[in-house]
């Protein structure tokens, strides 16, 4: 991958130094998510500021990640024309945040604009393209008259968001394994729909477990509702990294033994 997803280590580290988990604030005020993050920040490698947050409380939602030790994903999915995209991402990189999402649908010069923004941002910023949300399937891609399953969407997508100069995707854990081995080890994936075992899917259709979605290459899991509404989130969290660390030992085997 481009990139080490390990958080810098100092003052306020996560015990779990190379915590790989993304956590999402997705809650409806910016109180609420410094509490919640806040009380899981020794787990989670980052924070994930989404459109509620941001929408209800704009630029301030970002100071949580100061607050916290942490640094900020972004994730405001932004699909526009090339130049409304381009000074969207200015903005957010003046913002200090460390990751923010694009739709890979935005077309190539959407994806070429904004990646070219983040390379000349003062401050590390990695634009990620998000492929198909999870809570698509094939017959919702159908219904807007793509005919092609998720998998061949998905990377086709990624094809043209990589052509663009991005280098970080954002997919379901269903298509890991498949864009690893299309673009290999420089690529950073990004998988939410992440699902503890026996955790409720909720809307999100393409899941699977956080030791799966290891296994197959992702290298940051953004986990929201599984850690969220735990009954003690920082032990939920926990358990994540836990299944994190075992899954890396068996990709670590599985490449050794190649």
């Amino acid at each position: 991958m481009t990139e080490s997803p390990s958080i810098v280590s100092g003052s306020g580290a996560p015990k779990e130094a190379d915590s790989r988990i993304v956590f999402a604030l997705d809650l409806p005020s910016v109180d609420e998510a410094r509490r919640a993050a806040l009380a899981v920040r020794d787990a989670v490698g980052m924070l994930k500021v989404g459109l509620e947050l941001f929408v209800a409380a704009g630029p301030a939602a970002v100071g949580i990640g100061r607050d916290a030790g942490r640094p900020v994903f972004l994730d405001l999915k932004l699909c526009d024309i090339p130049e409304t995209v381009e000074r969207a991402v200015a903005s957010a990189a003046a913002l200090g945040v460390r990751y923010l999402t694009v739709h890979a649908g935005g077309g190539a010069a959407m994806l070429s604009r904004a990646a070219n923004v983040a390379a000349r941002s003062p401050s590390p910023l990695t634009v990620l393209a998000v492929t198909v949300l999870t809570s698509l399937d094939a017959a919702d891609l159908a219904d807007q008259g793509i005919a092609e399953d998720s998998a061949t969407h998905v990377l086709r997508l990624a094809r043209l968001a990589w052509a663009a100069g991005l280098r970080g995707l954002v997919t379901s854990p269903q298509e890991v394994r498949i864009l690893r081995e299309a673009l290999g080890a420089e690529a950073l994936l990004v998988t939410p729909g992440i699902r503890p075992a026996g955790a409720a899917a909720a809307d999100q259709k393409r899941v699977a477990t956080p030791a799966q979605a290891i296994v197959d290459g992702a290298d940051l899991l953004v986990v929201g509702r599984p850690i969220r509404a735990a009954p003690d989130p920082l032990q939920a969290a926990r358990a994540v990294v836990a299944e994190i660390d075992q899954a890396l030992a068996a990709r670590s085997r599985r490449e050794g033994a190649r």
